[in-house]
């Protein structure tokens, strides 16, 4: 057994990679996502290795929890709290979207305040027991939601249990043994962290995604073993981590971003054989696209996630933003007369009106076909042939609402979109205080090759990067990625009364559960544990993320880390404050379970110009452009190519501009200038 392969379900395209440690050889390929049945499109793309019995190992990303999420689609949950806190979920926090709209109405919780339950128990913050748990009480709270028989999940947050967690524990223990096979979720398996409103809305989610969530990895699980791989799948992480279908399940809410982490995961692994360490992902597929950075070869993991204004889901995941604007983005007039792309997408059902399966809306897709950027009988390397016809007249109608000529309307629907993606890399990089001039933009999904070089021109990104499989390249960081756990819990000391056997006690016990997590869903090769802190000065309402290599709070650990707090502060904000008292408010643990990755070879040296294959006509900016194609899979290393001309592969096509340049690398990827 020998081969590993990444699964990428998108919103229009299933994304396979498999490498063959054996021989060495990585394939890729695609087929149309199956939106009623996602595991159907996965079953088809399947079909196409060999020998599944050669298969040890399976990584699927998924949109199951993404979807349930945005569309609200998840279970019935019932809150359970400590009396007096059963509005925390509706009262939310005291800011405003929109601070002069009168017309502004605060998001919905994901349940309903009739299914919020009170009980009495109380604890300090100290975690003193001030009010006994009133067992009865949750008896009754379990008869309540037995009679009501609309309940499908429950979901308990108490006060200060992030301190302790017995109440909540014997809550749970108290409603498993009333209502039988109820999914229960608790806080203090969540996110044992302080702040109660965002530790109960993170919470709520974890059970509102329960029950859709573990149903739909049992059929998957029932259809894979159907076909003898059942044991050797994994599902990535919101954190770009693997986990097995049953830890997932038993903790969903960690599923909330597990499809686009994969190109993050496979950027970061470009960054370390480049050597380039600052790059922006640009991952354009056919319903959205997802920009994130890699900043000294590392990617952010943030907690800071917001499913809609105001709703948080504070788990560890990689930190994307994401926007409606793909491939198939549909163009529409607005009630001004204006063109708008997105973010409504034709999907993969009936799809871009050039896939000639009934879609009449003209997207982007469409658009870049009438302008000669797509070939319609080279797409997916010719396995699916586009009908540049049907293209033609769903652009026309555009077109003649906005009195254009349909290559003008096309290269307007192009420039939109274009546009509408720059407001996406602004977010990760201006808004984050990043320079552009300082990234490498690198190009992924099947549209992401398309673009980048409009991209650089507008955006002010000097050079960019189009990685080996782009149209594949999450399934591509799939199969790159380790099993990872994040574990994080507060504990609140000051520098001035700092107990380090508290903290060592604390520290320890986060990373054997995290370990012991790994160990349970089958996980017994090398972990590496990672340790750090949150921290701030006194007063503050911020924290700083500290890394703390030592194994105990040691005096001198902790010596070290007042020290390094002050630097980081002058080197984050311009200022320290010798002297001023720190907090320590988190503790982190991070442990990876470490697994073999594929070995990329160099692409064979080439001496010269390489040899066009064909040439085609291309609008640009300044007009239509007889340009030369070149097919990708005969370039080799060292060599050059200038602007204007097209590269096809099987997955992407890349449009090189007039005065750009293209180098070919020691591993084959291209390497764009402007």
């Amino acid at each position: 057994m020998s081969k590993i392969i990444g699964i990428d379900i998108g919103g229009t395209f299933t994304d396979f990679v498999s490498y063959n440690s054996a021989t060495g050889t990585i394939e890729n390929w695609k087929n149309l996502t199956t939106p009623s049945e996602p595991i159907e499109g996965v079953l088809q793309g399947l079909e196409q290795v060999d020998d599944l019995g050669g298969v040890n190992k399976i990584r699927l990303g998924t949109t199951i929890a993404t979807n349930a999420l945005l569309t609200r689609r998840g279970a019935k949950v019932a809150y359970v709290t400590t009396k007096g806190f059963r509005d925390v979920p509706f009262i939310q926090r005291g800011d405003r979207r929109s601070h002069y709209d009168i017309t502004w109405v605060k998001t919905k919780p994901l349940m309903k305040r009739a299914d919020c339950f009170e009980v009495e128990e109380r604890l300090s913050a100290n975690g003193e027991v001030v009010q006994p748990l009133d067992e009865a009480a949750v008896r009754e709270i379990a008869a309540t939601i037995r009679a009501d028989g609309t309940i499908e999940a429950i979901a308990i947050c108490t006060l200060f249990s992030y301190i302790d967690p017995k109440h909540e524990q014997r809550i749970r223990d108290i409603l498993a043994e009333e209502l039988p096979g109820m999914p229960i979720s608790i806080s203090y398996d969540v996110l044992p962290k302080w702040k109660e409103y965002d530790r109960a809305s993170t919470t709520i989610a974890d059970a509102y995604l329960k029950p859709i969530v573990s149903d739909n990895f049992h059929r998957m699980q029932k259809r894979l073993n159907a076909i003898g791989v059942g044991d050797k799948i994994g599902v990535i992480k919101s954190n770009g981590g693997e986990s097995t279908l049953e830890g997932a399940a038993e903790a969903p809410v960690q599923m909330t971003l597990s499809g686009p982490t994969g190109a993050v995961v496979a950027t970061r692994i470009l960054s370390e054989l480049t050597g380039i360490q600052n790059l922006v992902v640009f991952d354009m597929g056919g319903t959205s696209t997802d920009c994130s950075t890699v900043v000294d070869g590392k990617e952010h993991v943030t907690t800071s996630f917001e499913i809609e204004w105001g709703l948080p889901i504070q788990i560890p995941m990689i930190d994307i933003h994401t926007i409606g604007a793909g491939g198939g983005s549909i163009a529409w007039i607005d009630k001004g007369g204006m063109l708008r792309m997105g973010p409504q997408s034709a999907s993969a059902d009936p799809g871009p009106a050039c896939y000639g399966r009934g879609g009449e809306n003209a997207t982007v897709t469409d658009a870049n076909v009438v302008l000669g950027r797509i070939n319609p009988d080279y797409f997916l390397g010719g396995r699916m042939k586009l009908d540049a016809e049907a293209a033609h007249r769903a652009v026309a109608r555009i077109a003649e609402q906005l009195d254009l000529t349909v290559d003008a309307a096309a290269y307007a629907m192009v420039q939109i979109a274009n546009n509408n993606m720059l407001g996406a890399l602004r977010a990760v990089l201006l808004q984050r205080g990043l320079d552009p001039r300082d990234f490498t933009l690198v190009a992924s999904g099947g549209a992401g090759p398309v673009h980048i070089c409009d991209l650089m021109d507008i955006s002010g990104i000097p050079q960019g990067i189009v990685p080996n499989y782009p149209g594949q390249f999450s399934a591509f960081g799939f199969i790159m990625t380790d099993a990872r756990v994040d574990r994080h819990r507060t504990v609140q000391q000051t520098s001035k009364f700092f107990d380090g056997k508290r903290a060592t006690a604390a520290m320890t016990e986060l990373a054997d559960g995290a370990i012991g997590e790994l160990v349970t869903q089958g996980y017994t090769q090398k972990v590496e544990i990672y340790r750090s802190i949150e921290a701030r000065y006194l007063g503050q309402n911020h924290e700083l993320e500290l890394s703390f290599p030592a194994n105990d709070f040691s005096d001198e650990a902790v010596e070290d880390l007042w020290k390094r707090f002050h630097e980081e502060h002058e080197n984050r904000f311009g200022f320290s404050i010798a002297g001023e008292t720190i907090e320590t408010v988190n503790l982190k643990v991070v442990a990876v379970a470490i697994s073999d990755k594929p070995v990329m070879g160099e692409l064979e040296k080439g001496s010269g110009s390489p040899a066009a294959s064909g040439n085609r006509k291309v609008r640009f900016e300044d007009g239509w452009h007889d340009v030369k194609t070149y097919d990708r899979g005969t370039l080799r290393q060292g060599q050059t190519l200038s602007g204007p001309a097209i590269i096809e592969e099987s997955a992407s096509v890349t449009i090189l501009q007039p005065k750009q340049t293209l180098r070919v690398d020691r591993l084959g990827n291209l390497i764009i200038s402007a």
